[in-house]
């Protein structure tokens, strides 16, 4: 298994409650939300799970996802539902700035993770098919991106699940197949989607990343439909969306490359790990670093220059900050560079990412020696490179 994928489902989703019936009774009328609720038909089915179109007195539209208990899937699909929140996770779709897109490292660094799964399940024949940020999570202590909820997935060419994708993610030849099933239209041969619906997820998600423009309506437009390339094409020369420093253009072709029409034109997971855009090395900017949780943490503003200078103050700011930082959890490491890059900042390595989380937010807004201490997190990888960005302000 992929370290990019945790396999499980994740209980953030809009409008749709999670519950764990017995396989054998078909669920027809049942209370939640203090509502009765009667299911209209089954949108879709996979390996451990089904989602139910069902109604209330006051809701028009809602879904239900039932765990097939008696089976090991399912019952693995249920536990994890429920226990996803209690590990060190982030929700992508948390991260969503609106008007503002994320920096080019982050974006980067998702785009990277998550194409790994995919490739992964892609080699291994299955399509994930319900690619969304509410499907990405940050993993603390991995420190990556991961795919999960796999309820939806298929294995290629033994299609069995009629509805699949979300609305604004959607392929287009997913969008074609959906309203036949609906219509009540039997797909028959080939015809059936494939891995390329997935890399049309994923153009969309990156795409809205790098804008901060959520894209639902603008893919249902028949200008979208005419010429999505031109519509690409004016995001990212929008002046007020990229600075003209940071080459762009090949996270553009990128994303052109995953949102072709034609799915078997689509470049797939390997060959979009091939492209330009992987090897420039963006820094992060300091937002990302308060953002995306590790298990070393970053304190700004706390050492004078004159005190690096000296090495009897210099060991005693030592001691004194690993004291202060194991009030918090096991502290494995204390860095203070003397010069830049990193000069004057102070990286502490904990245990775990729980305690580094504990720690950023005991810590941030505290005063010591009349300066107000700013508290972020730092890539563990590039710390134990001993590689110290210059972060993006």
């Amino acid at each position: 298994m992929s370290k990019y994928c945790a396999v499980f489902s994740f209980n953030e989703v809009e409008g749709v409650a999670v519950l764990s019936l017995n396989q054998s009774m078909k669920p027809v009328l049942f209370e939640i939300f203090g509502e009765i609720w009667t299911v209209q038909s089954r949108l879709g089915q996979g390996v451990s799970a089904s989602v139910y179109r069902v109604s209330s007195g006051r809701a028009t539209t809602a879904a239900v996802k039932e765990f097939q208990a008696d089976t090991q899937g399912g019952d693995y699909g249920y536990h994890k539902e429920r226990s996803v929140q209690q590990h060190n996770y982030l929700n992508l779709s948390i991260t969503n700035t609106p008007q503002q897109g994320h920096s080019m490292w982050l974006v980067q660094h998702c785009a990277r993770d998550i194409l790994e799964a995919l490739a992964f399940l892609h080699r291994e024949g299955y399509v994930h098919a319900d690619l969304k940020p509410r499907n990405i999570l940050w993993s603390a202590d991995d420190e990556c991106f991961k795919l999960i909820d796999f309820g939806l997935s298929f294995k290629e060419g033994n299609q069995d699940v009629k509805y699949i994708q979300t609305d604004g993610y959607r392929a287009p030849e997913a969008e074609l197949q959906n309203s036949l099933a609906q219509a009540g239209v039997e797909v028959e041969g080939d015809s059936g989607c494939t891995a390329a619906v997935d890399l049309w997820s994923l153009g969309i998600i990156l795409l809205e990343m790098f804008s901060g423009i959520k894209l639902k309506d603008t893919v249902r437009s028949q200008e979208w439909k005419d010429n999505s390339a031109a519509i690409v094409d004016h995001i990212f020369a929008n002046n007020s969306l990229a600075c003209p420093a940071i080459p762009v253009y090949h996270l553009r072709d990128l994303i052109k490359s995953m949102l072709l029409n034609d799915p078997k034109q689509r470049c797939t997971a390997e060959t979009a790990l091939l492209s330009p855009f992987f090897s420039i090395p963006f820094a992060p900017h300091i937002e990302d670093l308060v953002l995306l949780p590790s298990p070393v943490l970053r304190l700004l503003n706390l050492i004078d220059d004159s005190h690096l200078h000296n090495e009897e103050e210099y060991e005693d700011i030592l001691e004194d900050m690993k004291e202060e930082c194991q009030k918090y959890g096991s502290v494995v490491s204390l860095l203070i560079p003397k010069e830049n890059p990193g000069k004057g900042q102070v990286f502490v390595e904990y245990a775990s990412s729980s305690d580094s989380k504990e720690a950023q937010r005991l810590l941030t807004g505290r005063t010591f020696d009349g300066k107000f201490v700013v508290a972020t997190f730092y890539p563990l990888s590039a710390y134990k490179r001993g590689y110290l960005y210059q972060t993006v302000q």
